[in-house]
């Protein structure tokens, strides 16, 4: 967990409790005193987006390199290697848990791989495939499998990943550092194209 998770889980218990005020102030017939809280927090709000937004344009585009583990909080994904066959791409990888006491999954994980031109391809359905939101044991690691199809033609490749929610989903935008959708500079893993 960051600091910028910190600060919006922070946002969004203030958010509440004014929004909390504004309506317990609209119910005792204090309108004046509701819109003025509304006022203060949708222009607290704005400046907090306008943060997030600027953080996400200037911020330059975070890259891994295959072999270094991708983690939130404490599971992670690691690209052991990538190969193009004649009608496909296949990436090898790790999913690995470095929880030390508890078993732990990533629901809702999905991933993806992306081109230079920001085009998106999800991997080929394969039920026998290890699902990535596979339950690990405390500091458990277990081999996993993608194939993707791909033009011929793309110069540039990276692996995106996440769970919880859609890519590029409202959660990238309102916890500060994670808007890189945005502005195609999603998080990603650098494959090679050989």
């Amino acid at each position: 967990m960051t600091i910028f998770d910190l600060l919006f889980l922070a946002a969004f218990l203030v958010s509440f409790i004014t929004l909390a005020a504004a309506a317990y102030a609209a119910v005792r017939g204090r309108l004046r005193r509701a819109f003025s809280i509304l006022r203060v927090w949708l222009i607290c709000a704005a400046v907090y987006l306008g943060i997030s937004v600027a953080v996400a344009f200037l911020a330059p585009q975070r890259v891994i390199a295959a072999g270094e583990p991708w983690c939130f909080d404490d599971w992670c994904l690691t690209v052991e290697n990538a190969k193009r066959t004649d009608t496909n791409y296949i990436v090898n990888m790790s999913i690995s848990s470095r929880a030390r006491r508890v078993a732990q999954r990533a629901n809702g994980a999905w991933i993806y791989v992306r081109d230079e031109n920001d085009k998106h391809y999800d991997p080929a359905p394969d039920p026998a495939e290890t699902p990535l939101d596979v339950r690990l044991q405390p500091g458990e690691s277990i081999a996993a499998k993608r194939s993707f199809d791909l033009p011929p033609n793309v110069r540039e490749l990276g692996l995106v990943t996440g769970h919880g929610g859609p890519p590029c989903g409202l959660l990238s935008l309102v916890i500060i550092g994670n808007g890189g959708c945005l502005f195609h500079k999603q998080t990603m893993i650098q494959l090679p194209l050989e």
